[in-house]
């Protein structure tokens, strides 16, 4: 069998989605997926660790980033600014994983630009209703804080038509085996086949 190259995935959702979460599981069930990593500007909260959850730099560290074309794509969301390191992402690709980034509607449209074969999954919540509960079950923000992330998430939603794949998490079970046939579909293409059983497809036709 022959190593085959990673496909990019584009994951995007409005905050409270539960988009973190359905990542963390399809994570934690398939070992040939990878999360990029984002650099950030924003402080760690806590529970995270630098490196793992984000790198987080200084302001200047990431414009002086941004000035050497470091950046596949970056964006200013609530005054701080985020960025996906290119050749981090060409490295992981190449070693044959499959590679989540998690990001804005902005985001995904740099990186379709950059790179078209990506493919990109919206996840959306099953109601307004719903996505307010899960911001409030948070407990992080206050109440106009929500409400500015709730009209933000309407703002966001109206992407979805943008992307190639719509998960809605009503059931969280459901949703995951939803995104898990996503990638393994994908995964069974033929010139993915192709690369991964070259030798076999090799024999069969001799």
């Amino acid at each position: 069998m022959h190593a085959t190259t990673g496909t990019l995935y584009i994951i995007s959702a409005p905050s409270g989605a539960g988009k973190t979460s359905l990542v963390k599981a399809l994570i934690d069930a398939q070992t040939q997926i990878r999360v990029s990593v984002s650099h950030t500007t924003r402080g760690m909260r806590p529970g995270e660790t630098d490196g793992l959850n984000y790198h987080f730099v200084s302001r200047d560290s990431f414009l002086q980033m941004l000035e050497r074309n470091e950046f596949l794509e970056h964006a200013e969301v609530f005054g701080n600014l985020y960025g996906t390191s290119q050749r981090w992402l060409e490295k992981t690709l190449a070693e044959g994983f499959d590679l989540i980034l998690e990001i804005d509607w902005q985001g995904a449209q740099q990186v379709r630009k950059l790179m078209p074969q990506a493919k990109s999954i919206f996840i959306l919540p099953p109601s307004q209703e719903a996505l307010r509960q899960r911001l409030n079950n948070r407990g992080q923000d206050s109440d106009a804080i929500i409400e500015q992330r709730m009209r933000e998430a309407v703002s966001e939603m109206s992407h979805y038509v943008e992307y190639d794949y719509l998960v809605i998490n009503d059931d969280f079970a459901t949703a995951l085996d939803d995104l898990k046939a996503i990638f393994r579909a994908n995964q069974l293409q033929q010139l993915q086949q192709q690369q991964r059983f070259s030798d076999l497809l090799s024999q069969l036709l001799a």
